[in-house]
């Protein structure tokens, strides 16, 4: 089998999509980056780092949102394979207070959180911006909420909770807080150097400063997404006490290549460069699906998810416009796309600093992205 490659002639006619896209003044600024076979072939950068910003590098870091969650979910696949946990124990067999002892949300497992079906993928705790920088009011508000669906049943994108009980079963399992875990068991080994769960406190803030652009005019109003203006989403996430929390689904902060290096490892079964995150197995596991719905209980619209991944497959999805299954990886709300795949050995990731509405711009602008990578390669 003959590997895919770039030429010198393709990325040149894909640095021409990249740089359509901001022209046309879809965001100020962005980064593309694919790895092919374990090797950096693309790391664009353009546009500027904020509306009134300076010039984007290939360095600079921005707000990944969602794209955090899969750091999060290999820190506890790793827990896993080393004996700590199983996917199907109980949440409360690591976290006694999460649930009284006979009631449904007691019956939720791991693998239920790590596939958006544990039930309570939403709270009045979404809406509690203030306390999002406070562990412990985290900790309390996932004991105290109560389950919307009945566990296994409905898959329901847990927004935020994925993330907060992702990370406190990891420091519940290993005693680490699920910044410290990540960065040392996930993000370090790889040579991640530019991305974290939150700013350090030593750390300037320097993450590219989001905008919120309004959704444009159109024939009807397909009802899907999570509803949130793009312009309140920005002014949450450019706070600077944003950027210090812990928020393990949502406020990773990071840069195209180090996404696309984390993806190619994904895509040669866990291992780059001599340095192994998860055995092959785990993830092959990790990046199957496991819950699908064509009305997912929070999006509204089609969703498969793997465990901690998003999986392909789905029409005209951010995966591309015929996506295929053995694909996976994760969106981030309006502004980022990451995915993997292991038939054709590609870490792709596309970043940029301007959210829009997710249901059909921001999927068309990715997934246009993410055609040309593949036509280019040849899949």
């Amino acid at each position: 089998m003959n590997m895919p490659s770039l030429t010198k002639d393709d990325v040149e006619r894909l640095r021409a999509e990249f740089d359509r896209q901001l022209g046309v003044g879809l965001h100020h600024g962005a980064q593309l980056a694919v790895y092919v076979d374990g090797e950096l072939v693309v790391d664009f950068a353009g546009g500027i780092d904020g509306p009134d910003g300076e010039e984007t590098t290939s360095g600079t870091r921005h707000l990944i949102f969602s794209c955090t969650k899969p750091f999060a979910g290999v820190g506890l696949h790793q827990l896993i394979e080393d004996g700590h946990a199983a996917y199907d124990d109980p949440v409360v067999e690591h976290w006694p207070e999460f649930a009284d002892s006979g009631t449904l949300k007691a019956e939720i497992t791991i693998e239920q959180v790590l596939s958006h079906t544990a039930g309570v993928p939403y709270g009045d705790f979404d809406q509690a911006v203030e306390e999002w920088g406070d562990w412990d009011a985290v900790v309390t508000a996932m004991e105290d909420i109560d389950p919307v669906f009945e566990p296994g049943e409905q898959p329901a994108y847990h927004t935020f909770n994925y993330g907060w009980i992702v990370g406190e079963l990891i420091h519940r399992i290993s005693g680490q807080y699920v910044d410290a875990y990540v960065k040392e068991n996930v993000l370090e080994p790889l040579g991640l150097n530019h991305t974290s769960i939150g700013l350090d406190e030593d750390e300037p803030d320097d993450v590219a400063a989001l905008a919120g652009f309004e959704v444009f005019d159109r024939c009807r109003d397909p009802g899907e997404g999570l509803g949130i203006p793009a312009s309140d989403s920005a002014a949450v996430f450019n706070r600077e006490d944003i950027h210090r929390a812990v928020i393990p689904a949502a406020n990773g902060i990071g840069t195209a290549s180090d996404l696309a290096r984390f993806y190619a490892c994904m895509a040669n079964g866990g291992e780059l460069d001599g340095t192994r995150v998860l055995e092959e197995a785990t993830v092959e596991l990790a990046t199957e699906t496991h819950a699908e719905t064509d009305s997912d209980g929070t999006l509204s619209r089609p969703a498969c998810y793997g465990l901690g991944f998003w999986t392909g497959g789905l029409a005209n999805d951010m995966f591309g416009s015929v996506s295929a299954e053995e694909m996976f990886g994760h969106a981030g709300l309006g502004s980022v796309f990451v995915w993997g795949n292991a038939e054709t050995n590609v870490g792709f990731a596309y970043v940029t600093n301007g959210i829009r509405e997710e249901s059909y711009e921001h999927a068309a602008r990715v997934s246009g992205m993410s055609d040309a990578v593949r036509l280019l390669l040849g899949e």
